[in-house]
């Protein structure tokens, strides 16, 4: 049985005419009733009664028809289904998004973007370290990842820089240097510093420490967070203070103050990380929407 027989007999039987069947469906009349024949056949009962002014559906005829009528729509939606994921309109994208980067505006207008052009995309979203994205996407369990620059194993990767960021200080609130707008990590270096796991974000980790040695501090001084976001608690709490990223600065907790640090030369970039390989076609769409973004 094949599914062009299908679509001949559910025009049949929705016309219950075999000369309007044969027009709406392009070819002539003989051909048409001769299919019908095999398809009765090939079943072993009749699915029509012929009349002189058209034709009726016999009983199995009624039931074979809404199970066609099922088949063949699963088989059209299958058929848009494959097309669609060819095309990266439909189906799936797996994404990760580094902790650190769950404020970054460009990061969520541009996944805001991306729904509005492919509304049929399922976006699956996976909020994760540095180390760990890093590794789901060599993997392949990710499309793509939103990550925080620096980042040494994001060389194995295409990167896009979607965002450069400051970095911020942030101390409690009532500390002698909160009603500053800009301060000195020097004039901090005898303060707790709060930091997120080395492992979280190796170079990140490694860029602000170095920098943060630099101005005076040593690393007794230094307090483990969990993630660079649980530092801002902590610092509200009194713990100490934390570098953050700009974005962060959104956070709305009144027990802490985020200042700009004087002569800043600490920087990080939110960038988009996919495998130089075999790209899929969601991915490219997402690429040519952040060109355009950023055009």
């Amino acid at each position: 049985m094949e599914l062009r027989h299908l679509r001949y007999f559910i025009t049949v039987a929705e016309t219950l005419h075999f000369t309007r069947a044969a027009e709406a469906l392009g070819i002539s009349q003989p051909p048409l009733s001769q299919q019908i024949q095999r398809l009765e056949h090939e079943i072993g009962t009749p699915l029509l009664k012929r009349q002189t002014r058209g034709v009726e559906l016999t009983e199995a005829g009624k039931a074979f028809l809404s199970d066609a009528l099922e088949i063949v729509h699963l088989a059209d939606h299958a058929l848009e289904r494959a097309r669609g994921m060819a095309r990266g309109i439909s189906g799936q994208i797996q994404l990760g998004f580094a902790s650190s980067v769950a404020f970054g505006a460009p990061v969520f207008e541009l996944i805001h973007r991306f729904k509005t052009h492919y509304p049929a995309m399922e976006l699956i979203t996976r909020e994760e370290n540095m180390a760990l994205l890093m590794q789901d996407l060599h993997d392949g369990l990710l499309d793509a990842a939103f990550i925080r620059l620096p980042c040494e194993s994001s060389k194995s990767f295409n990167l896009k820089v979607i965002a450069t960021e400051r970095m911020m200080i942030a101390l409690p609130a009532g500390h002698p240097y909160s009603h500053q707008r800009t301060v000195s990590l020097v004039h901090l270096a005898d303060e707790t510093l709060i930091m997120f796991p080395r492992e979280v974000a190796p170079s990140l980790y490694e860029l602000i420490a170095s920098t943060c040695i630099r101005a005076g501090f040593t690393t007794a001084r230094f307090l483990q967070a969990p993630q660079i976001m649980s530092s801002l608690g902590m610092v509200g709490a009194g713990c100490g203070i934390a570098l953050v990223p700009e974005s962060m600065c959104c956070v709305n907790n009144p027990n802490i103050v985020i200042c700009e640090i004087e002569n800043n030369t600490l920087y990080t970039d939110i960038a988009f990380a996919w495998r130089h390989r075999n790209p899929s076609k969601a991915v490219l769409h997402l690429l040519k929407l952040l060109d355009a973004q950023r055009n």
